[in-house]
């Protein structure tokens, strides 16, 4: 067993991971980083989902790292691709045009972008990073993690030892393995006091996760995958609350519940494209939603068709969760997944209704170079849900409800570390939910959110941080998950270059104030200006 060391240790390479190693190694830092698939960037690359984002995104809201890899996306299209004169000349392009997103883009790209990001510290031997390597143990004495153990690709193992440990992974892997106090699933309304919450705790109920994919459309041709073996399954399978089979276009409004029929027409004009989940939640025309190549931006005759990614309610995988069970049920929840999502292609591809009133659009064809994968779906299944932390602060859903707080606005914590905003958005669930998706107030990241009540020496700097399973709706997004991981790897160099513990700062004052007086210098942003949630 080959054992390695560094300052930080960050397992996970996600979007809280990646700004985690930044953070940490602009303070001079030496960083191993750890990494279950061959590319950074969790749920922006190799889960397949574009950014998820507030409608102030282009003014406010973020950190400036976050916007440097923002801006990094959009040059990369500028400088690679041939876009037309008009593309070029706006100023925040949206390469795919999709309504989810005001920077709609290839998984590749944002990949490519975050690898260059990295790439100078790799280059100064500054940043160690083991891809394809997943956590499989950990050692603690005491209150402090002193090692953990990873397993790479033919199963030969590796052993990481860092004074801080961040969990960037993307269910909570650290603390399970560890023996750190974390929750799962739905706290109860008598522990958390939300009006959201069920009355009794269900830790076994858990938003879906999605295994998610790529596809072009050309006329003409005949791209029709072989019919999936569990098709016969899927295609009558109906959850109680859903209005029709998975499998078709209608689907309920996520905010109201009511049906609603979607649309699906590969490459028809969308025309001009609001971006804005304040006024919507903008998946009406599903081949516009998430669409991450709009062939209108490109000199004619360079793309033949626009791309799309499918991560739609059809796909939500409701029938277990990935925490808390066995091996072998984990193993066939994650194919019972990737069956289903290609069993929509198929259902696409066959039966799906079409303007001229035939079914299915043959020409749908799988685009795995996009994906960076062999099949075209996803690296991996995109995780909406964690194992979190028992925090020394729970962030709860009427600390940033719109319907509690109203004008107020959400509660302001002095220990902030960051920014975020996003509708409380929990998708369907493994126990049988349908959408809860609850108006929210801009609102702050809590330092104490990012502690654990009893280790020492262990960060959150994912989605496990001290939300609950309703606020996780609102936390879980990718520049909240990026600043989430940033203030943990700034944290954890201030704590080395201080000599001070996390408690410490997060309980003295004049100590958090310098703390945060630094990250300010760094392009945090610890407080919103007046605006309204939505």
């Amino acid at each position: 067993m080959t054992t390695a060391e560094a300052d930080v240790l960050i397992v996970g390479g996600g979007m809280g991971g990646v700004a985690a190693a930044l953070a940490a190694l602009r303070r001079g830092r030496t960083v191993l980083l750890t990494e279950e698939t061959d590319w950074l960037g969790g749920q922006l690359t190799s889960q397949g989902v574009p950014p998820d984002e507030h409608p102030w995104i282009e003014q406010f809201g973020a950190t400036r790292s976050y916007r440097k890899l923002r801006d990094a996306i959009r040059d990369h299209y500028r400088r690679w691709y041939p876009l037309t004169a008009e593309a070029l000349a706006v100023a925040d392009l949206n390469p795919g045009q999709g309504t989810v997103s005001r920077l709609c883009h290839e998984p590749r790209v944002a990949a490519a972008v975050l690898a260059a990001m990295v790439g100078p510290y790799v280059a100064a031997g500054r940043l160690a990073i083991r891809y394809l390597h997943r956590p499989v143990a950990a050692e603690a004495d005491g209150d402090r993690v002193t090692s953990v153990t990873f397993a790479g690709p033919d199963d030969e193992l590796f052993h990481a030892r860092a004074p801080y440990v961040l969990d960037a992974t993307e269910l909570g892997d650290v603390l399970e393995l560890a023996g750190i106090e974390h929750v799962t699933g739905f706290e109860s309304a008598a522990e958390t006091g939300e009006p959201s919450a069920p009355a009794q705790a269900q830790p076994d109920n858990m938003q879906a996760f999605s295994w998610v994919f790529a596809v072009e459309h050309r006329a003409g041709e005949d791209h029709t995958i072989d019919r999936p073996d569990q098709y016969g399954f899927w295609r009558e399978y109906r959850p109680p609350f859903w209005p029709g089979p998975l499998l078709g276009l209608l689907s309920p409004d996520p905010r109201t519940l009511a049906p609603v029929q979607r649309t699906f027409v590969p490459n028809a004009s969308s025309g001009p494209v609001v971006a804005d989940q304040s006024l919507g939640p903008g998946d009406e025309d599903l081949w516009v939603f998430r669409r991450i190549v709009s062939r209108v931006l490109f000199r004619p005759g360079f793309a033949a068709s626009d791309v799309t990614i499918v991560n739609w309610p059809m796909i939500d995988y409701l029938p277990g969760p990935l925490i808390g069970v066995s091996d072998d049920e984990r193993a066939k929840h994650l194919e019972g997944a990737r069956s289903q999502a290609l069993s929509m292609l198929y259902w696409l591809q066959t039966e799906a209704p079409r303007p001229d009133g035939g079914t299915g659009w043959a020409g749908l064809r799988l685009r795995p170079d996009v994906m960076g994968s062999a099949d075209g779906l996803a690296k991996a299944p995109y995780i909406r849900e964690s194992r979190r932390i028992r925090a020394r602060r729970t962030i709860v859903e009427h600390d940033l409800s719109l319907a509690v707080r109203g004008e107020r606005g959400a509660v302001a914590y002095p220990d902030s570390v960051g920014i975020g905003m996003y509708r409380i958005d929990l998708h369907p669930s493994t126990g049988g939910d349908n959408y809860i998706d609850v108006a929210s107030c801009p609102f702050q990241i809590p330092l104490g959110a990012l502690l654990p009540v009893r280790v020492r020496n262990v960060l959150a700097a994912g989605k496990n941080l001290g939300t609950t399973h309703i606020t996780n709706g609102c936390y879980r997004l990718h520049p909240v998950e990026w600043n989430v991981g940033e203030a943990s790897g700034a944290l954890a160099a201030y704590c080395l270059e201080n000599d001070v513990e996390p408690a410490q700062v997060h309980e003295d004052p004049a100590v958090l104030e310098r703390f945060q007086k630094e990250l300010v210098a760094d392009g945090f942003e610890l407080a919103w200006p007046r605006v309204r949630g939505y």
